[in-house]
């Protein structure tokens, strides 16, 4: 099984370099992979690993951006952790402050409190603070939101059926409201800090999410980071816990 556990992680560490690679081949791309090791409450306790991207570009009054990561957690030799998200938002701006934006997010958790879902949606954002060493983007906007409640393990099959006879365990299709936040702040040119937000309201649940992490340059491209993430449903099924947080720390490496 420690066999096992090294090859995952040499391959993702390889996949990040890779793409980490292909992206700074690409015109206009930039971006950070990373490798961190997490320690989660709530739906799963363990010690898991995970590997993270994200890609920006910006050409004229056009910005992109692109976030993947992958989440995995093994606890007495089986796995309770396997968590995949993929989001894209492209920005286009009106003024110096205002923009109009897009984005589409995915996301699968086996041991969520929902099994999987995607946003897509529009709106607006504002740059409240600018320039450095602090920025501040506040979005709102209007979307539509899918996703499939999980069932906790351990519920008898009576109670399965009255779920599924009030509707609870049919996916969740609906218009959602979604407002976001985004801090950074520089300290100096070697320690920064973020703070990011979302909120997406609907009337079958409310999802919101706040990370907060600082980032330390190491040597080069290379830098340490330290995260903390809170996730919360309003609305779950029986056996499941609406808030789950995680704490990262790993390392960062980042394209210029």
């Amino acid at each position: 099984m420690k066999q096992i556990s090294k090859t995952l992680i040499a391959l993702m560490a390889t996949t990040a370099m890779a793409t980490t690679a292909m992206a700074q081949d690409a015109d206009g791309w930039s971006g950070e992979a990373s490798l961190t090791g997490s320690k989660t409450t709530g739906n799963t306790e363990t010690t898991d690993i995970g590997l993270g991207l994200q890609l920006a570009k910006e050409s004229g009054v056009w910005k992109h951006a692109v976030n993947a990561s992958a989440d995995f957690g093994r606890a007495s030799g089986e796995t309770n952790k396997e968590r995949y998200v993929l989001g894209y938002q492209v920005n286009r701006d009106i003024t110096d402050r205002l923009y109009a934006l897009g984005n589409a997010d995915y996301y699968r958790d086996e041991f969520g409190a929902f099994e999987e879902g995607y946003f897509l949606g529009a709106g607006l954002g504002y740059a409240l603070v600018q320039p450095a060493p602090l920025g501040w983007d506040v979005e709102a906007g209007l979307g539509y939101r899918s996703q499939l409640p999980a069932v906790a393990a351990g519920l008898t099959a009576a109670e399965i059926a009255v779920l599924e006879a009030a509707g609870d365990l049919d996916r969740q299709n609906e218009l959602a409201l979604r407002g976001a936040s985004k801090i950074a702040y520089d300290f100096n040119d070697a320690v920064s800090l973020y703070n990011n937000s979302e909120v997406i309201y609907s009337s079958s649940d409310t999802y919101l999410w706040n990370e907060l992490g600082l980032t330390a340059n190491l040597v080069g491209n290379l830098a340490a980071r330290a995260s903390f993430r809170v996730d919360h449903h309003t609305d779950v099924l029986p056996g499941r816990e609406k808030t789950d947080t995680i704490t990262r720390f790993g390392v960062v490496y980042t394209m210029n």
